[in-house]
């Protein structure tokens, strides 16, 4: 431990695994209600990321290139798993790299299934509350409405989406922030971990990638606002609720929840985690470790 501190390296791949490996050992020994309240942080840290996404984006594609506003985007957004990360809170898409402790049978299954759904249960609450939060601030009239319409345009899409296109968007954007979050175990400060983030979800944001998490937030916003917004609102947008007539609660879960999360377990859990399980941790035929 101390020479830890004293140096300003990186640790290493195999180090970063055994911490990685330790790390979550530690999350599923979380209290049932301490992980749950870090996973609400965790839902409305994300969540603050993707109001920062929205409002950014909006009004952009009139005098910027679709890849500059998406680019744009993403690099706003990375400010949720950079609080995630650096305040310390329980987010669903980047445990999936506890995985690592299961395989090496450091936790049960029944430990890592459980903190999967507690932790996923306080994201979405996190998410949405702060999506029900926001449609009461009335932001979204912000623009004389531009935001609120670049938030139903941007839930909409989601829910348009094909299931299987879903999954694999998912998988590869889960790969993406765990990826993040593998390399932070490496870090030596904040400023690391941070330069470490942005990168990665940058590009999965860029590249219209699928968060389950962040879109617990995108997809509500939406729902709020096609229902309840006043008439001035869609006055000002030049738009009605009845053009948004498949945002809906049920088309949220079955035709973007759902899948998102598939492909986010897939990318995450068995593309990034056991992959690095099996190159680090994994026992050699003789018992030993390699």
């Amino acid at each position: 431990m101390d020479q830890e501190r004293k140096s300003f390296d990186a640790l290493v791949p195999r180090e970063m695994a055994l911490k990685a490996e330790s790390a979550g050992v530690a999350k599923v020994n979380l209290g049932p209600f301490r992980m749950f309240a870090l996973a609400v942080l965790a839902g409305a840290f994300i969540a603050m990321g993707a109001i920062f996404a929205t409002t950014a984006t909006t009004g952009a594609s009139a005098s910027l290139p679709f890849g500059v506003i998406k680019t744009l985007g993403g690099l706003v957004f990375s400010l949720g798993l950079i609080l995630v990360v650096g305040a310390g809170a329980e987010l669903f898409t980047g445990n999936n790299l506890i995985v690592m402790a299961w395989a090496g049978h450091k936790v049960s299954t029944r430990q890592i299934l459980y903190n999967w759904v507690i932790v996923y249960l306080g994201n979405f609450v996190g998410s949405t509350l702060t999506a029900f939060m926001m449609f009461l601030s009335r932001q979204y009239t912000s623009g004389n409405g531009a935001v609120g319409l670049n938030a139903l345009n941007i839930a909409n899409g989601k829910v348009h989406l094909d299931f299987f296109q879903a999954v694999v968007l998912g998988v590869f954007c889960n790969a993406l922030v765990v990826l993040a979050v593998w390399l932070c175990m490496g870090a030596r400060s904040a400023t690391d971990k941070i330069l470490a983030i942005i990168f990665p979800i940058t590009a999965f944001v860029s590249a219209g990638f699928e968060h389950s998490v962040a879109n617990m937030y995108f997809i509500p916003i939406g729902l709020f606002i096609k229902s309840s917004a006043d008439a001035s609102f869609w006055g000002n947008v030049g738009k009605t609720a009845v053009d948004y007539n498949d945002l809906t609660w049920g088309n949220c879960f079955v035709s973007n929840l759902l899948p998102v999360t598939i492909g986010n377990i897939v990318g995450g859990a068995f593309m990034v985690g056991l992959v690095y399980w099996f190159i680090y941790l994994r026992p050699s035929w003789t018992g030993r470790g390699e």
